[in-house]
């Protein structure tokens, strides 16, 4: 059985990938910020471990790699993420709030992929999928939500070079975007579903060939521009 290690596996998009992959007879390890949302994990179907894991946080990276050490994951999905604070016009920045939203949706994915690349490297699939968000696409036109935008935007450009970096061993990075969702991220008026954006997630990671290496895909397989 293939190995998936999921970020940020304890509710919304992070714990229907979860349900979705022990359903295809995959070994997942759902890493979770908060304990209590383990029991979520420990309800669903197949072959699901919670394990605890804090993108913020070096030592629990740290921590989580070495107790996997000798563990092949065939697949890293890197889908721990804030928004931040939503009304934060000119002039009154947080900048505090922009660190923090940084630290976890930019040096968060590059942090656990670092610390879980040996992980990776002895795993068959060899396969790294980064959940960002066409908000941080430089094409985007609206303005506004400055925190977020930017730090999807950094997410972006990080893992196109880590792509880039990796290509030679054999490595698949892509970036993708899951859709406006109802999760408490997204709110209830969102277009889609966890489940749907999930869905067509899975099928964007199932179909990845060395060809998409450093995409950008939406849920519904539609590539964006950077």
């Amino acid at each position: 059985m293939p190995t998936v290690l999921i970020t940020g596996a304890g509710r919304g998009l992070g714990l229907e990938f979860a349900r979705q992959f022990a359903a295809a007879d995959w070994t997942v390890l759902a890493g979770v910020r908060d304990d209590s949302k383990a029991e979520a994990l420990m309800r669903l179907d197949g072959d699901v471990t919670p394990v605890h894991l804090d993108v913020a946080d070096p030592a629990s990276v740290a921590i989580l790699a070495e107790r996997l050490s000798g563990v092949a994951i065939d697949l890293l999905i890197n889908n721990a993420g804030i928004f931040g604070p939503r009304e934060v016009p000119l002039g009154a920045i947080d900048y505090p709030a922009w660190q923090g939203v940084l630290d976890v949706n930019l040096l968060g994915p590059m942090r656990v992929t670092e610390a879980f690349l040996e992980h990776l490297r002895n795993g068959e699939g060899r396969r790294v999928v980064t959940v960002s968000s066409r908000m941080g696409s430089i094409g985007e036109t609206s303005g506004g939500l400055y925190l977020y935008r930017s730090s999807k935007a950094a997410v972006n450009a990080a893992m196109r070079s880590l792509a880039m970096d990796l290509a030679g061993e054999g490595f698949v990075i892509a970036v993708v975007h899951p859709g406006w969702v109802r999760t408490d991220m997204g709110g209830p008026g969102a277009a889609i579903d966890a489940k749907e954006s999930v869905t067509g997630l899975k099928r964007v990671i199932d179909e990845l060939t060395p060809a998409d290496n450093g995409g950008f895909f939406s849920h519904d397989g539609e590539t964006i521009p950077w």
